[in-house]
């Protein structure tokens, strides 16, 4: 059954994307739960429509998106953390830290939009994040964890 998705759904598609999934999964959690409509005759040329209207907005983001990378890649980050005496760190450094260390450097990213390839740092030293800026545009930010 193809169906229009209403929102962006991990490991499936993102906002507005037509895809073909198994009856049953459309028709008892993705139609019921509002994250998808059928793909019938009529909502596919409504839904051609928003796109097209869509896409100049689109390009406009992406291009905001791409411009915010190019500075994003020239930041680097030094986190601080209390740690113990052989560099072990007391609790975590996570997604929380690194988005304020980006906004006292003057950039607004969503914590959510963070993700690091090691899920816990629990030591000093550097790292690496990946921020997820526009559905196309991703930046690595290199950071580093000290000791305060």
């Amino acid at each position: 059954m193809n169906v229009i998705l209403k929102q962006d759904i991990p490991n499936l598609g993102h906002k507005d994307d037509i895809v073909t999934v198994k009856d049953g999964y459309a028709r008892n959690y993705l139609i019921p739960q509002g994250f998808a409509i059928g793909a019938t005759r009529e909502a596919t040329k409504v839904h051609e429509e928003i796109l097209r209207q869509r896409a100049h907005k689109e390009q406009q983001l992406k291009e905001a998106a791409m411009k915010l990378a190019g500075e994003l890649k020239k930041v680097s980050l030094t986190i601080g953390a209390k740690t113990s005496t052989k560099g072990k760190i007391f609790g975590s450094v996570n997604t929380i830290q690194i988005a304020e260390a980006l906004k006292e450097k003057g950039y607004d990213v969503d914590r959510k939009n963070i993700s690091i390839k090691d899920d816990l740092i629990k030591e000093i030293g550097s790292y690496s994040a990946t921020i997820k800026l526009h559905r196309e545009v991703h930046v690595d930010i290199p950071f580093e964890i000290v000791s305060e």
